[in-house]
Order: structure tokens, then C-alpha cells, then sequence
């Protein structure tokens, strides 16, 4: 198996995470994309968080029906801070793999990268794919990585949770199986 990994809050996740994931599996070469949403990221809040086994549950379900997009939720069960070696060592224990696993992040992630627990051996373990998500041109990224000229949408999480909390509308943003989590259980509403 050929696995790119796809770390993130998925808070919610929308059709700009799944449209980027199938688009880099492609243009990168992988067989799958494992999604893996974070429990506590260590760079940055999880602002209106319905809870990490939620974000967990409606990933899940944008992901039903799709045999290249595999869910993993082994930072939720894990708990504690989300770091990406930790979750890459993890996987290499629990799948087939077909060379190094591929760690996909987006431009907005490049200036930070060296403040992440351990880059250097992240970028030993894994193939870094970098995908354009805030500039159509390349950052300059200090480590070994290749570069995707992948779609740019204009879709976030921030921005379907202001849609929500403003009371817009926000269903053909998210898979429908999103949608009605979020209608259901009234997540993202205004307080």
C-alpha cells in the first residue's frame, strides 16, 4: 500500500480536505490517503470544538464508500498533544506499507514546520508533499519534499463554521453525511 497521511482538526471537514486528498494521492502517486484528525494539535486551538470524537465521527463518514480514503483515529484514542512523529511511527507499525509512508501539508504549515517536535525525523520517515492551500507559488521549504501544483479552493473549516454560527448556508461545502451531523446535533450554532 502506498500511503499519504493526511493529518488535520477536521473541524468540520469539507469538500476542499476530500477534493485536495484524492487530487495529491493522484498527483503524488499513492494508492490511498489515510485522514487522520488530531485530538490536540500543538500549534494552535481547536476553536468551537464539538469534540474530538465527533470531528472523528463526521470524517468517518465523508470517508464511507471510498476504499482510497482510510480513517484513523489514533490521535483522538492516544489523547495528549497530536504530534506528527508520534502518529507516523504509529502507522508504520500497523500497515503494509509500500516505502515510506507520504506526509501531505499545506503551505500555510511551511513556516512553522521547524517549530514541530522533531522535523528532522519526520521528514526521515516520510515522503513530504507539500500542497498549495494560501499561495499559487512555491514557498521555499528547507527539507526534502515535493511540491504539488494541486487546485486552489477557497473553502476552510473557519469559514464553514462562521457560515454556521451566522445561520448562512453552509450544505454544499461539506459531504451530505456532514451536513446532517451538523444539522442533527447542532454543532457550530451560534451561542
Amino acid at each position: 500500500m502506498r500511503l499519504l497521511v493526511m493529518g488535520g482538526s477536521f473541524n468540520p471537514v469539507h469538500l476542499g480536505h476530500l477534493i485536495l486528498a484524492e487530487e495529491a494521492m493522484f498527483l503524488a502517486g499513492y494508492t490511498h490517503v489515510l485522514l487522520v484528525p488530531s485530538f490536540n494539535p500543538p500549534h494552535k486551538a481547536i476553536l468551537d470544538d464539538p469534540g474530538a470524537g465527533a470531528r472523528l465521527e463526521m470524517l468517518a463518514a465523508a470517508c464511507a464508500g471510498d476504499p482510497s480514503l482510510l480513517v484513523d483515529g489514533c490521535e483522538v484514542t492516544r489523547g495528549g498533544i497530536s504530534y506528527t512523529i508520534d502518529t507516523l511511527r504509529d502507522i508504520k507499525t500497523r500497515y503494509d506499507l509500500e516505502g515510506k509512508p507520504g506526509l501531505l501539508i499545506g503551505d500555510d504549515l511551511i513556516p512553522g514546520f521547524t517549530a514541530w517536535r522533531e522535523p528532522g525525523a519526520i521528514v526521515r520517515e516520510a515522503e513530504i508533499i507539500c500542497a498549495r492551500r494560501t499561495s499559487p507559488k512555491q514557498l521555499p521549504f528547507p527539507f526534502p519534499h515535493r511540491y504539488l501544483e494541486n487546485l486552489l479552493l477557497p473553502v476552510s473549516s473557519s469559514l464553514v463554521r462562521a457560515r454556521i454560527a451566522s445561520g448562512r448556508g453552509f450544505r454544499r461545502l461539506v459531504p451530505e453525511p456532514v451536513w446532517k451531523i451538523i444539522e442533527c446535533r447542532g454543532y457550530y450554532r451560534a451561542r
